[in-house]
């Protein structure tokens, strides 16, 4: 029987995990057996860097902190090694670093995710794995607005150079 100092810290644990979980916009599950300690590093350095939490869990205390939730479907593939990424703000950031690291490694694999409380398949964090930053989008998004409005500059201002000839005398 664990002690009672154990038990409250795994409570401590499951309760930090529910509220982890709930704050999350997106969120990843990958079993990282066979992972390098270099790579991990690596891995991990990335995904702070995209404001991703990222962190080794215990299926039993994850399974705790998800039953009767909307995430509760999550509890299907937990069994092996978890790790768990998490965003608050950026929906694709897990999905797309931990997906490009799986693609390289034989034992890495992405097991489930979810997004916005509800519990999504491989095919759509692959989807989600395949757009681009939020950054990328936003500057998409601003060309986008900013072209008519440039062309619009180019127009008038081929009006004024026009206006401007017609106005000048000839010179002879």
């Amino acid at each position: 029987m664990p002690s009672a100092k154990v038990l409250e810290a795994k409570k401590q644990q499951v309760a930090e995990l529910k509220e982890r979980l709930d704050g999350a916009c997106a969120g990843v599950l990958v079993n990282y057996s066979g992972i390098s300690v270099a790579d991990d590093t690596k891995l991990r350095k990335e995904l702070r860097e995209n404001g991703v939490q990222y962190t080794v869990v215990k299926n039993t205390l994850l399974n705790i902190a998800i039953e009767g939730t909307p995430l509760s479907g999550l509890s299907e593939v937990l069994s092996g090694t978890t790790a768990i990424a998490t965003s608050a703000d950026d929906y694709t950031s897990a999905a797309r670093i931990l997906s490009k690291y799986a693609e390289t490694s034989d034992t890495f694999t992405v097991k489930s995710g979810f997004l916005d409380g509800e519990v999504i398949g491989l095919e759509k964090i692959e989807a989600l794995a395949k757009l681009p930053s939020r950054e990328v989008l936003l500057a998409t998004v601003c060309n986008v607005f900013n072209a008519p409005i440039a062309s619009f500059a180019r127009v008038v201002q081929a009006i004024v150079d026009k206006n401007g000839e017609e106005a000048a005398p000839a010179a002879e």
